[in-house]
């Protein structure tokens, strides 16, 4: 991702999240945190999604994944979480960990079929409603050179 993407990404947020990241959060994620990295996926020329983590020493740390309405459901979740947790293991990490809320049961279906278990609850999480987080972990195998990469998404 770069700082051109951002109208974009925030267009994917708005869509996405009750309480989107403002344009500042993301410049500041790009110019000033060195422990984060983005992507952004792309569809005939168009931003539909993107996914960001920290990552600090060997465990990366899940802070947005998301698409546009329009492509949830077909599978380009699956190909994004890939994609970061692809990127996540080449960076050397060997562990990613995510916040989810409770009530977001198809994220979390994602989330176990890539290999995340569940390991606590973050009580009153969310800002907009309070709502408890559910904590998941996964362990990342080690990044094979034959698996590449899509193409598509762009890392900054």
């Amino acid at each position: 991702m770069t700082e051109q993407d951002i109208p974009d990404v925030l267009a994917v947020e708005r869509e996405a999240f009750t309480v989107p990241w403002t344009e500042e959060a993301f410049h500041n994620e790009l110019k000033l945190n060195h422990f984060a990295h983005y992507m952004v996926m792309e569809y005939e020329g168009r931003t539909i999604g993107y996914a960001g983590m920290w990552t600090i020493v060997d465990e990366a740390h899940i802070t947005n994944i998301a698409l546009k309405e329009a492509y949830r459901g077909r599978k380009w979740g699956d190909r994004l979480l890939t994609e970061l947790m692809k990127t996540a293991a080449y960076m050397g990490m060997e562990k990613i960990t995510l916040e989810v809320r409770v009530s977001n049961h198809v994220a979390q279906r994602l989330y176990l079929k890539k290999g995340f278990r569940p390991a606590g609850i973050r009580k009153g999480y969310y800002s907009d409603n309070h709502e408890d987080a559910m904590i998941m972990w996964a362990d990342l195998p080690p990044y094979r050179e034959d698996e590449g990469t899509e193409g598509s998404q762009r890392l900054s």
